[in-house]
């Protein structure tokens, strides 16, 4: 369980020094004069997005198959200002519901991007690197990067499993698969994101070539 952090302003002198900071991301500036400040722009509009408006996504490959809804994506193409302001692109967010008998996303890790689930309802398995793991509703689990974090969800039950799926999104990764020896290259845009990427495809792991490889 992470600790809440507080900020302590100290006195006049340091509510100042916060006032200048709030000043230079846009949100309060002192253009009445006489040291009183007021509002200079509104912050980001935050209006939710419902997940029962969304379209349900499927993926479907043998073993493999899931509905999907990308709530976090869904909210950044909301018509708000929310995505200008920072931040709003860079956690995602998204609605899974496993069918039984059903696996989530092959057996991975990312390098660069951590994860979480939270099970909203039903009952499952987690594979990890220590071993296999109950799911029930109300669970939570992290998965760090690096080899650590590596996951893949089951519903091992006869009823549906529906959990939450939240992310960094930083563009630049690399995700593993243990059990294919394949890795995955993301560059100019993170994994599950719509955006145009510089690099990005899938390579075995071991297909190694000399660095001069094509160049002399």
């Amino acid at each position: 369980m992470s600790a809440c952090r507080s900020i302590s302003v100290g006195g006049a002198a340091g509510a100042k020094r916060l006032v200048e900071r709030l000043g230079q991301n846009g949100w309060w500036s002192n253009d009445t004069g006489g040291g009183t400040f007021s509002p200079g722009s509104d912050p980001p509009r935050m209006e939710p997005v419902n997940e029962s408006d969304l379209e349900w996504t499927e993926t479907e490959r043998g073993e493999t198959a899931f509905r999907r809804k990308r709530l976090a994506a869904a909210a950044v193409e909301a018509p708000t200002d929310r995505a200008s302001e920072g931040g709003a692109e860079d956690l995602g967010c998204s609605l899974y519901e496993l069918p039984p008998g059903k696996r989530s996303w092959p057996y991975h890790y990312h390098v660069a991007n951590a994860e979480a689930f939270y099970v909203l309802a039903g009952e499952g398995q987690l594979r990890a690197p220590d071993g296999k793991h109950r799911l029930a509703t109300g669970d939570y689990v992290a998965c760090p990067t690096g080899q650590d974090g590596a996951h893949r969800i089951v519903n091992d039950t006869d009823e549906p499993l529906r959990y939450l799926v939240l992310s960094t999104l930083n563009e630049t990764d690399v995700t593993v698969y243990p059990d294919s020896g394949k890795i995955g290259v993301f560059a100019g845009a993170a994994p599950g994101a719509d955006d145009e990427r510089d690099v990005s495809g899938y390579y075995e792991r071991d297909a190694e070539v000399d660095y001069w490889h094509g160049e002399e």
